[in-house]
């Protein structure tokens, strides 16, 4: 019998690389490079580098990559390297970048949306607010679970997939955050308890949510799970409190949903607290496991002081407080004004609001769920507002949103924005409607990225 020969197997096709030189970067900060035809994409190179990437897909007009070797440095590039998964995780573009250049592309980014709705002649743009704490600043986590085969991971998703990174030790979270995370990992890894597989659609743990109060070095803990869970779940909450007694409350939502919605409707209370109470500036805010509020405490406080001293309002004075949230700026603006009315959209936000103008004894402050342009309309006949805050999602205001806010007529408007294409877009339609730009203010709320928020006044 013939003795059967074993099967060569194949060599492994190796990556193409490349020796690339940048010569700018897009809005969210990462590096471009011409190539041949193709515009190569690599995140973490900063202009003037020459790098070596590996290929990982080439589209019709760009070709994306990940950055294996750098080869020349930029002046820009920093010498600490705060993370040890950049590479992988691509959370954080700008993280290789000293900190004081990253204001300057941040301001130039305003700058370059201004002057593409034609608007740069309108207001001078100063330099970016910093932030006290370039890392460590973010209160908030959203992390999802996954296992690569018997390991437990909580971290990212990587940019453009649905990998996720483990996340040891993030630059950027609170240290606590990453204390919770680190006990959850290793606890979930030795109960064996289940982690949801969304090829599958099976499995218990899906997302971990942590908020912390800096101020208080408290924090709030959710589980997200794919099913109501009062075996597992409750222990695992024990076990969590026991180890880090900073956690006051932990709960667990139900997801069983199948799409990438991270919460469903249904929260219950494991064990502790409701909710959080943080200070944030001049007001005391009472967080649900549900709300939702700014990651950097520190700089939502400065925003809120902000927005206050440029709408120096009186007592005779009435405004309205568009997407308030949960009322942080509502409550500022209530301490000098006559009334100040809340629209959002949310029920669970307009309730905390609401709780949270009773925590702070400020009573000329009321709040409304609903459509922000129905609610403007009701106002339509009464006397002019003396001032209307908006603070909108990243896509911005509703056209019709703003024709309702313009036929309004308040004397000013202030906008706070996370993303200078739809503020620049939104900013030329108020100017077409009669307002003027009197000033304008970025504020690095998540350093370490390219987001950029920035404060606007809008006067008649």
């Amino acid at each position: 019998m013939k003795k059967q020969q074993k099967k060569k197997s194949l060599p492994k096709q190796q990556a193409e690389t490349l020796k690339l030189t940048i010569d700018s970067l897009d809005n969210d900060g990462i590096g471009l490079a011409p190539h041949e035809k193709h515009t190569a994409v690599i995140q973490g190179a900063f202009p003037g580098e020459t790098v070596i990437a590996e290929v990982e897909h080439t589209g019709r007009t760009h070709m994306f990559t990940k950055l294996r070797k750098v080869l020349r440095n930029a002046p820009q590039r920093t010498t600490n390297i705060a993370c040890k998964v950049e590479r992988d995780c691509l959370g954080c573009p700008l993280i290789g970048m000293k900190y004081g250049d990253q204001l300057l592309f941040k301001q130039q980014r305003v700058a370059n949306a201004l002057k593409e709705q034609g608007l740069l002649d309108e207001v001078t743009v100063p330099p970016v607010l910093p932030a006290e704490a370039p890392f460590g600043y973010r209160a908030s986590a959203k992390l999802t679970f996954a296992r690569n085969r018997d390991k437990v991971l909580i971290g990212l998703y990587k940019r453009g997939t649905h990998e996720v990174i483990d996340s040891p030790d993030c630059p950027v979270h609170h240290p606590l955050i990453n204390k919770i995370v680190a006990v959850v990992r290793d606890e979930v890894q030795r109960q064996g308890i289940s982690v949801y597989n969304p090829k599958h659609q099976r499995g218990l743990l899906r997302y971990l949510l942590v908020r912390v109060s800096p101020t208080s070095g408290k924090a709030l803990v959710t589980f997200v799970s794919n099913f109501y869970d009062l075996q597992q779940l409750p222990k695992l909450a024990k076990w969590l409190t026991r180890k880090v007694p900073e956690v006051i409350g932990v709960h667990q939502n139900i997801n069983s949903s199948t799409g990438n919605v991270i919460m469903g409707d249904k929260t219950v209370k494991l064990l502790g607290l409701p909710d959080l109470i943080e200070t944030c500036g001049a007001v005391r805010l009472r967080i649900a496991p549900e709300s939702f509020f700014q990651i950097n405490t520190l700089q939502a406080a400065n925003i809120y002081a902000l927005v206050r001293k440029w709408a120096n309002l009186s007592k005779q004075d009435a405004a309205i407080d568009l997407y308030c949230g949960i009322g942080g700026i509502a409550l500022h603006l209530g301490k000098d004004a006559w009334q100040v009315e809340g629209i959002e959209y949310v029920k669970e936000a307009v309730r905390n609001a609401a709780e949270n103008a009773q925590l702070n004894k400020i009573n000329n402050c009321r709040f409304f769920a609903g459509d922000a342009a129905e609610e403007l309309q009701k106002h339509a006949g009464q006397k002019p507002l003396a001032l209307v805050t908006v603070n909108p999602p990243r896509k911005g205001c509703e056209e019709e949103v703003l024709q309702t806010l313009s036929e309004l007529r308040p004397k000013q408007i202030i906008y706070v924005s996370c993303d200078p294409d739809s503020l620049c877009r939104d900013l030329k339609i108020l100017i077409n409607n009669g307002y003027k730009i009197k000033q304008l203010q970025p504020v690095d709320m998540f350093p370490q990225t390219s987001h950029i928020e920035t404060v606007v006044q809008l006067s008649r």
